[in-house]
């Protein structure tokens, strides 16, 4: 399990964990002001540096990259702001994520969520 602290960035973890999730096939876990990342199979490893580059990339495309340093140590990764400013985004309207527990589906509906977690009992 690998840990990613966002505290500079609490305003963009929401589509952070979806990119990183996404481009390192790993599930992820949202909490306060982190999110942490597992395997399905738990004697795999997530590639520490494979995460840092995807972060890296997603702070490129919203041009922040030059601002924020991402620094991994053992299982921790901290986005950290080099000026001491953090990215303040208030999103259009407050979304809430739902994650499923058996596969890390990611959707920002509860409707949509229960009906994918019915494949898993099928």
């Amino acid at each position: 399990m690998l840990t990613v602290d966002c505290t500079d960035v609490l305003s963009i973890k929401h589509e952070l964990v979806v990119y990183v999730s996404d481009q390192v096939a790993a599930i992820p876990t949202l909490k306060n002001n982190q999110f942490t990342l597992s395997t399905l199979d738990d004697d795999e490893v997530i590639d520490t540096h494979t995460v840092i580059t995807a972060i890296k990339e997603f702070l490129d495309s919203i041009d922040e990259g030059r601002n924020f340093a991402v620094i991994g140590n053992n299982n921790m990764i901290s986005i950290t702001s080099v000026s001491g400013k953090v990215i303040e985004r208030e999103p259009p309207h407050p979304q809430e994520m739902f994650s499923c527990s058996h596969c890390g589906f990611v959707t920002q509906y509860q409707v949509e969520l229960e009906t994918h977690m019915k494949i898993h009992y099928l």
